[in-house]
């Protein structure tokens, strides 16, 4: 046998997993890792990318297989998998071992880092933040500079915004809306068509359900259910 099979292998599986090479032009992530700017070597119809289109920047450590594509300024590193029909783009960030997988797009300032999941239809987008162990799947949204970490799950079609933050064990799910101040946390689970907004807090093993609505600064813990409206101070 000649050459180096170890060498061959490599080739070979960038061959099949890779619709992209690495340029000439780099940076430097977080953690002094280089990262390089990429470039298309095969048409990504999916994602309306030409060969010879530009992309993002990619650790050689990092992911990026399928029809996926990172562009703009987008930063993906460490051992980050972005796949499937996946996009991140803009300026943001998916970095740790973070995976964003399907037809999620990941985009604006946001950082996804930690073992975080981005999902589906999902989309982070804005300044925010998916950290930790958290997921966030289905046609989920979370944008401004909303919060989604620790063990928590944001999905369906809920939506967390503003300055929101869900974390803990926290669920938000089918048609809810987390956004202002508010915070849910713990094992609380906000879902329906709920709306937990302004400075509310809601955790414990509370539930937020229906078309309830939570709000000022109000807070709901322990095993509170709420199914109508519950409000604290106004705000302004």
């Amino acid at each position: 046998m000649t050459g180096n099979p170890l060498k061959t292998k490599s080739i070979f599986w960038i061959k099949v997993n890779m619709k992209f090479k690495f340029t000439d032009e780099t940076k430097t992530s977080l953690t002094g890792e280089a990262i390089y700017r990429i470039e298309a070597i095969e048409d990504i119809p999916s994602q309306r990318v030409k060969v010879g289109d530009k992309g993002g920047f990619v650790s050689k450590s990092a992911q990026v297989t399928g029809d996926a594509w990172v562009s703009g300024d987008a930063r993906v590193y460490g051992n980050a998998h972005v796949s499937g029909n996946a996009e991140v783009s803009g300026d943001a960030w998916v970095y740790g071992d973070a995976h964003v997988y399907g037809n999620a797009h990941v985009y604006g300032y946001a950082f996804v880092s930690g073992n975080a999941q981005v999902s589906s239809t999902a989309q982070v987008s804005g300044d925010s933040l998916v950290s930790g162990n958290a997921q966030v799947y289905g046609n989920a949204l979370v944008c401004g500079d909303a919060w989604v970490s620790g063990n928590a799950c944001v999905s369906g079609d809920a939506h967390v915004y503003g300055d929101a933050h869900v974390y803990g064990n926290a669920r938000v799910y089918g048609d809810a809306w987390v956004s202002g101040n508010a915070q849910v946390s713990s094992t609380a689970r906000v879902y329906g068509n709920a709306r937990v907004y302004g400075i509310a807090q809601v955790s414990g093993d509370a539930i937020v359900s229906g078309y309830a609505r939570v709000y000022g600064d109000a807070e709901v813990s322990g095993y509170a259910c709420v199914y109508g409206d519950i409000s604290g101070k106004e705000q302004e």
